[in-house]
């Protein structure tokens, strides 16, 4: 197996240990050390880095492998050095700020699915290289997800078309309402940091940049300079204070980039005028161009204040025609920046929540769905009538705890693992407590069950055709 040495300046961080390509040997050993640092491996004594995914200034990212769950589970340990010779009461502080930030990202990520869990966290302290002392890195561990960035998309494809660039956008305007109604700002939305799944959903990552806005009045700066040029707007570049606006202006980019196809992303600003020039090089619709236009303007007071106001104004038929850049403002008097109100979860008009992004499902998901659907209802089937001996309240019962497993399909909140976990735990019930077995026996209970299955793909296959046979006629 290889390991990657996680030391920022080691010459050699690549190792290749064989004994590890034996599982029992792999979770029981005690530590790996690097050959060419020393530097520990194993992290935590459980999270093996393999792969480099990137470095930056304030750290690296790195492909890993958690050797105590049954499946050797992939994650993705990040790691945070504090840059310079810091003090004790500097490095404590660092610490401080980091399990802060670790606490946000686990709330975050365990309220939201569109942006990856939170594992872990803790710090490594090791003998230093370069003088007699101690190193201390910070990590954390998160979710991986497994699919391609919107950046691997770009370079692959070309430009997007309306209708993509506008799905991306509408996915991720959610999430950053979420956060913002969090007061969270994320500060480095870039196409290299939103993931399509593997199963279509979009993810936003890397929240390694995100600082609660209520601490900024702690004695911290307002801002850092966690961005990426040409992403960032003025008032992020300059150092100031950071707003929702702020990150809708960096998603604007990222919708901008994918619709023109241009990488250099900054050949897109006049030079002369500093204002945006893209739409000669995109085939987009006025109304999304003038949505997006509002977005970029410099001002962060004359932007939409929320994801909301994003949303809404790319559902009006007939949006007012928002400043563009090129444009001459008056100007305004200085004044505060406006908040954004947060959305209220009860209010039924709230477009965001009328709207969720759940990507389509495939042929082979739906039908997936279907198998699973038939043979868990045939479990259940035979449990509750064991149980109930009647009829009538089977169907009942059974009718709604099935209507609930395809309404948490649908809304994708059973994941791939779950559509073999929810039936292996329902027939394992079956077998270990005779009464529910209903005077059949385990074999003739999973030939019902997968019969029913099986009926039920016939008949999604039968109801899919002539569905489609009638969308050709009509």
């Amino acid at each position: 197996m290889e390991v990657y040495c996680t030391r920022p300046g080691c010459h050699r961080p690549q190792n290749y240990f064989a004994d590890l390509d034996d599982k029992a040997t792999l979770k029981t050993i005690q530590q790996k050390f690097c050959t060419t640092c020393g530097m520990p491996l194993i992290l935590a004594g459980r999270y093996i880095p393999q792969k480099l995914l990137g470095r930056g200034g304030f750290g690296a990212a790195f492909l890993a492998s958690d050797r105590y769950t049954p499946t050797i589970r992939q994650c993705v340990v990040k790691q945070f050095q504090p840059a310079g010779n810091l003090s004790s009461h500097q490095l404590q502080l660092a610490q401080d700020l980091f399990e802060r930030e670790a606490l946000v990202l686990e709330q975050i990520g365990h309220e939201h699915k569109q942006i990856p869990d939170l594992y872990a966290f803790f710090p490594i302290t090791v003998p230093s290289l370069q003088a007699p002392g101690e190193d201390q890195f910070f990590y954390l561990v998160q979710e991986y997800i497994q699919g391609k960035t919107l950046e691997e998309m770009l370079n692959e494809q070309g430009k997007f078309s309306e209708a993509e660039a506008l799905e991306v956008l509408r996915s991720i305007l959610p999430v950053l309402q979420f956060v913002h109604d969090k007061g969270i700002i994320h500060r480095d939305i870039k196409p290299s940091n939103i993931m399509r799944h593997s199963n279509g959903k979009f993810y936003l990552l890397d929240f390694g940049a995100v600082k609660q806005v209520a601490n900024a009045a702690a004695g911290a700066p307002s801002s850092t300079g966690i961005y990426s040029m040409g992403f960032a707007p003025p008032e992020q570049m300059s150092g100031g204070k950071v707003f929702p606006s702020t990150d809708l202006y960096a998603l604007a980019v990222t919708i901008v980039s994918m619709l023109t196809g241009v990488t250099e992303i900054t050949s897109l600003i006049d030079a002369y005028s500093n204002q945006w020039q893209w739409r000669s090089q995109a085939n987009v619709s006025p109304q999304l161009g003038d949505v997006l236009d509002k977005m970029l303007l410099n001002a962060a007071n004359q932007r939409f204040q929320s994801a909301e106001e994003v949303w809404n104004a790319l559902d009006a038929r007939s949006p007012s025609p928002p400043p563009t850049s090129g444009s001459v403002q008056p100007q305004p008097q200085p004044q505060p920046q406006p908040q954004p109100q947060p959305i209220q979860p009860a209010t039924p008009k709230t477009a965001l929540s009328k709207k969720p992004a759940v990507p389509p499902f495939s042929t082979l998901e739906m039908l997936t769905g279907a198998a699973f659907s038939g043979f868990e209802g045939g479990l259940i089937a035979i449990a509750l009538y064991s149980l109930l001996k009647s009829p009538l309240p089977t169907l009942v019962i059974g009718a709604v705890i099935l209507g609930g497993l395809i309404f948490a399909q649908t809304r994708r909140w059973l994941e791939k693992s779950d559509l073999l976990i929810i039936p292996a735990i329902t027939l394992g019930l079956i077998f270990f407590l005779p009464i529910l077995q209903g005077g059949f026996s385990i074999p003739q209970v999973l030939i019902i069950s997968v019969a029913a299955g099986l009926v039920t793909v016939a008949l999604i296959s039968l109801f899919r055709l002539i569905y489609k046979l009638l969308s050709l006629i009509l």
